[in-house]
């Protein structure tokens, strides 16, 4: 896949959430340029086009959406969020969290860092499908993102 090229960006560490992720979108023909990266850190080079991105990628092609979990090695995901949302490049991308984490203090920061959406994943399968289809419609059909993005 071209990675100047994403619509949307997923920053998700489970392997198996990722993939039932990634397969509810592609059922919907949501995924066309989905990107998928494994943690915060490696979510942060990809988003500003250093580290192992730094040769094949432009930050000028931000994604349309990104879908972010909170608990990941290395950084987590509501550093990843103050990092984009304090950014005069990144701040307008829409982020919604996309996480196991009902912690009301993980809430208030993300919304306090900016987040657009804080959605917890539903522990069955048909509500975790259900959620991410629905989330996949709103934001890649019907959310109008601004133009620079």
């Amino acid at each position: 896949m071209n990675v100047s090229n994403v619509d949307l960006l997923l920053v998700e560490d489970n392997i198996s959430d990722a993939e039932l992720t990634i397969r509810e979108l592609k059922k919907h023909n949501l995924a066309n340029n989905l990107y998928h990266v494994k943690d915060g850190e490696e979510a942060l080079e990809f988003i500003f086009a250093n580290g192992r991105y730094a040769q094949n990628r432009k930050e000028s092609g931000m994604p349309k959406l990104i879908l972010l979990d909170i608990q990941m090695p290395r950084v987590n995901g509501l550093e990843v969020l103050e990092q984009l949302k304090t950014n005069v490049h990144t701040k307008s991308i829409p982020v919604v969290i996309l996480t196991s984490s009902k912690e009301d203090p993980d809430i208030q920061r993300a919304y306090q860092n900016g987040a657009n959406s804080y959605i917890v994943k539903p522990v069955n399968f048909e509500g975790f499908a259900d959620s991410i289809k629905n989330l996949g419609f709103y934001w890649l059909l019907l959310n109008q993102p601004p133009n620079n993005l």
